[in-house]
């Protein structure tokens, strides 16, 4: 095919011999990203922090509540910084780690985290590959919108899997190929075109403008990438933005669910769960999870967790990131649903560090002193399906979380005395009643990670 209409060489404007890693360095070292302002502060964004905790995945894994005094977090491909910044909040008394390697990018994650007063923090520019040459170990690692623009997504875990703790948990993510095709369709246009044979910069984003407002708006691609994006409608630097990581991504890739669970046995790393998990059920998408088809219920009775989320991935691929945790192989922390009454009475219950917070507190006391329902989930909803709702008395039992972890026993004794009878029979309530009724409200919050029960020593 002659192409040689598209060739950009005749505007003068494509350096020859660049490697692919060349483009994308360029790309972010044009625009480092994500283009978030100095001064903003992901203090008050309650669940960007439950999710960069390292308590959220470290407790799905292990069933402990680990402190982040003194641990050491990586985030690898820290492009400006923001994510890095939400790291250090979410885990106080961390050090944090960024490599990049655009160089444009760590001056600017480097000048964040000094702006906002964090000073133990260190940016290198560094491919995620050479990881081992910082001779550092890490307890946590944040590999966000990285992974999927590595040649060799199983080497970059690897490399990270090289640096870990043994008790250190990996979050990753891939593109997805099935919900960013459009996106995938759009790149390969522009491809073709010329647009990314250097790292695209103004020239190539006027030129997917100027295409894209002169197609009719019933064009197949202007539809599916720019109009239902309302990419019009964006500021140019938004626009900018939008157009570096979509339509001219440089080195994106998209994968499949299969993909994932293939790297993971390559880097000899564990599967811990997805990010998201709440919102990875296959059963959640039929009219009654209690009814399902016979070939869905038979196999979904012996599916893997593999299958089962590659079968949620090929009828329903809603999540652009296909975003996981993973870890060293061994074996996890116990489940609550899986405790004896024995294990439940020495345990010690926590709130999530995210949810102690004086403005939530007071929330819940007005709802305790008005005899209303507490939505738990309102601050927090990532976990969640639907508003999760604790009754005032349930409300009134927790309200000590907030001053700090309390052992089993103080709940009940808690309980007893908030609900000393039996509302219907006016007996008095016994205090295996009181063990029951709280077991029964933790176990439900636990699945969300609202709280996070321990087992005694």
């Amino acid at each position: 095919m002659d192409d040689s209409v598209f060739n950009l060489a005749d505007f003068n404007l494509t350096e020859p011999d660049l490697t692919e890693i060349d483009k994308i360095r360029q790309q972010f070292n044009y625009g480092p990203y994500p283009r978030v302002p100095l001064d903003e502060s992901p203090k008050d964004a309650y669940e960007m922090l439950y999710l960069h905790s390292f308590v959220t995945s470290y407790y799905l894994r292990h069933r402990r509540v680990p402190e982040t005094q003194g641990k050491v977090i990586l985030d690898a491909g820290c492009g400006s910084g923001f994510k890095a910044l939400i790291l250090a909040e979410a885990n106080p008394g961390a050090k944090i780690v960024g490599i990049d390697l655009s160089e444009e990018s760590v001056k600017l994650a480097r000048q964040r985290l000094e702006h906002h007063g964090f000073t133990n923090a260190e940016f290198h520019v560094l491919r995620i590959e050479e990881l081992p040459s910082l001779g550092m170990k890490f307890d946590y690692i944040n590999c966000d919108e990285v992974l999927y623009l590595l040649p060799d997504p199983a080497a970059g875990l690897a490399a990270m899997k090289a640096v870990l703790q043994p008790d250190g948990l990996i979050r990753a993510n891939l593109h997805s190929a099935y919900q960013r095709a459009n996106f995938f369709r759009a790149q390969e246009l522009f491809r073709f075109m010329g647009l990314m044979d250097n790292a695209p910069q103004a020239f190539e984003e006027d030129a997917v403008i100027d295409t894209m407002k002169s197609l009719k708006d019933h064009v197949k691609l202007k539809a599916q990438t720019w109009l239902n994006n309302e990419y019009e409608s964006l500021p140019r630097e938004d626009l900018s933005q939008r157009l570096a990581m979509n339509l001219l991504f440089v080195g994106d890739t998209g994968y499949k669910i299969p993909d994932i669970f293939e790297m993971l046995d390559v880097a000899d790393l564990e599967f811990v769960s997805m990010v998201n998990w709440r919102h990875w059920d296959v059963t959640d998408l039929f009219k009654n999870a209690e009814e399902l088809p016979e070939i869905w219920s038979l196999s979904l009775m012996t599916a893997s967790i593999a299958e089962r989320l590659y079968a949620y991935e090929l009828l329903n691929p809603m999540h652009r990131l296909l975003d996981f945790w993973c870890t060293h192989p061994g074996e996890p922390g116990q489940p609550v649903d899986e405790w004896e009454d024995a294990d439940w009475k020495t345990a010690n219950v926590h709130l999530h560090p995210q949810l102690r917070r004086e403005k939530i507190r007071e929330e819940l006391v007005n709802c305790i002193q008005a005899g209303k329902g507490f939505e738990i989930s309102r601050y927090i909803k990532l976990p969640s399906l639907d508003p999760i709702f604790l009754e005032p008395t349930q409300a009134a039992c927790l309200l000590p979380l907030w001053d700090g972890a309390q052992p089993m026993q103080v709940l009940i004794d808690r309980y007893s005395k908030i609900r000393p009878i039996d509302p219907v029979t006016l007996a008095p309530l016994s205090e295996e009643d009181a063990f029951e009724a709280v077991k029964d409200v933790l176990n439900r919050v636990d699945a969300f990670l609202y709280v996070l029960v321990e087992p005694g020593e």
